[in-house]
């Protein structure tokens, strides 16, 4: 059995206040490529994963353990004690931004529910092995694709400002759901430098900065409803590139933004002055992104040369389906 899901972009969370009760909430967008694909099979050995000969990574023990975790989960859950094989065909760099621990985590477990006969959706699986715990981007992106707006977690439920690795909660209600506009175009641009924060070091980021001054939280609600989400249904691409543009200037991305090395500021100034509408980082990068609607030859040569040689750039769109499987 095979399963092909894809990366996200998380433009922003929006209240790391909490004054009216509730923690949380993301915005983010489903995309096309870079793309995970795996397969699994039963196997009278212990449960392994194993990688296309074609992948070279350095830090394949990450992706391993992620797999791994989620599998002991999902096999727990379903009180089996069968053991599988999983390989990892084609996959993206973890800890860029691009949300690969919540879909290498739910690939796993869908596979292996399937192989059982047991249909549970994202949200479904990512209560068994406790991923969306405050992000919601990537669990609602498996299952139903499109521009994403989620609801948080009420206090009572989640005490504490956590990022999704350290936080064990259930995932948050989806709030909107739109088709991205087919003919909007997403650059990424990933600068070869560390990557982004991620275990202790993203925890004490959270905890050091939150609470978000209110005035952002609301200003970011402002924005999102009344700017963003008519933006995508109006297929306006300069009003959808301002409204994340004002977004990522405030609050808890203001932060992420802030942390970051110079060269990922540089590198968005740089974007917006050539004239790409919408530019952005997603999560805690380093991968940023540019949106347009005319992507010309003239303007990939000008992002190649402002990005230049130590930078990865990947021409996609966004998806507006969830994750694929096949028997």
């Amino acid at each position: 059995m095979e399963i092909e899901t894809s990366a996200r972009l998380h433009l922003s969370l929006i209240d790391l206040n909490g004054l009216e009760g509730r923690l949380d909430g993301g915005i983010g967008i489903t995309l096309e490529k870079p793309s995970l694909k795996m397969e699994c099979l039963e196997t009278n050995d212990d449960t392994i994963v194993e990688f296309n000969e074609n992948i070279s990574l350095s830090n394949k023990e990450i992706y391993e353990s992620k797999i791994l975790e989620a599998a002991k989960k999902i096999k727990e859950y379903l009180k089996i004690e069968t053991d599988y094989s999983l390989k990892i065909n084609e996959t993206y760099q973890i800890h860029h931004g691009l949300g690969l621990g919540t879909q290498l985590a739910l690939s796993t477990a869908k596979l292996i529910s399937s192989l059982n006969h047991v249909n549970l959706n994202g949200y479904e699986l990512a209560k068994i092995i406790q991923r969306g715990g405050t992000s919601g981007i990537g669990v609602h992106s498996f299952d139903k694709g499109g521009l994403i707006v989620d609801g948080g977690h009420k206090k009572s439920v989640k005490k504490d400002y956590l990022p999704s690795s350290a936080s064990k909660v259930s995932p948050p209600p989806l709030l909107a759901r739109y088709d991205f506009p087919e003919d909007w175009d997403i650059i990424l641009v990933t600068p070869k430098i560390s990557q982004g924060a991620s275990g202790n070091e993203e925890i004490n980021i959270f905890q050091s900065y939150s609470p978000i001054n209110i005035n952002d939280v609301e200003r970011i609600c402002y924005l999102t409803l009344m700017k963003l989400m008519p933006s995508v249904l109006e297929v306006d691409i300069d009003s959808f590139g301002d409204s994340v543009k004002k977004i990522q200037s405030i609050g808890f991305k203001k932060i992420e933004r802030d942390l970051q090395d110079s060269k990922i500021n540089n590198l968005l100034k740089n974007m917006d002055d050539i004239g790409i509408p919408c530019v952005g980082m997603s999560s805690f990068g380093p991968t940023c992104f540019g949106i347009t609607d005319s992507l010309s030859n003239k303007l990939k040569k000008e992002l190649r040369d402002i990005a230049g040689n130590n930078t990865d750039i990947c021409f996609t769109k966004g998806k507006n389906h969830g994750a694929i499987i096949k028997e």
